[in-house]
């Protein structure tokens, strides 16, 4: 049994969550983990893996359209496997807006995917506004403002619940 990870990062924090859900698949499983932007670019032996986990990042309310297109590519064989979705999201931080069916980038993804995963999960990210460049970090300052959220640019702060990961992983696991 061996799964894939594919990931769309663009702060890192889906990229550090996917890295984390490897290591605890590692424990009694192998596991693979790439980069969306790698897996288009190459041929994938998919005869090696049985199941699949697809994490991607909301980024001023979209996916990164790479996700839809890796999903169109790759459908069928996609079908064939045990698979799962994560998104990874600022709303999410909210506890009304952190599951499948109340967070809307992600339940608008899964209405609109050809591709039907065996489960999914949505993942509060991370505040890094010493990561962004002075225009995102002062339109992501607006954005949180109005949203309730932090808005000192003096201040990381990492939403991701390690736990609910961790929950997630272990149920993606079990799944036959």
């Amino acid at each position: 049994m061996k799964t894939l990870i594919i990931f769309c990062s663009r702060n890192g924090q889906t990229k550090k969550i996917s890295f984390y859900i490897a290591d605890i698949i590692r424990m009694n499983q192998l596991c693979d983990v790439i980069n969306i932007n790698d897996a288009i670019k190459i041929k994938l032996n998919w005869k090696q893996y049985d199941r699949i986990l697809i994490g991607a990042s909301i980024y001023y309310g979209h996916f990164n359209p790479i996700v839809n297109k890796f999903i169109k590519y790759n459908l069928c064989t996609l079908k064939k496997l045990i698979s799962g979705f994560f998104s990874v999201n600022l709303t999410a931080r909210k506890s009304d807006k952190n599951l499948p069916n109340t967070n809307s980038y992600t339940k608008k993804f899964l209405i609109n995917s050809p591709w039907k995963p065996d489960c999914c999960a949505v993942f509060a990210g991370a505040l890094q506004y010493s990561r962004y460049n002075w225009f995102n970090k002062n339109i992501i300052k607006i954005i949180m403002f109005l949203t309730g959220g932090a808005t000192d640019l003096n201040c990381d702060i990492e939403y991701t619940d390690w736990e609910k990961v961790k929950f997630f992983v272990n149920h993606f696991k079990q799944l036959k």
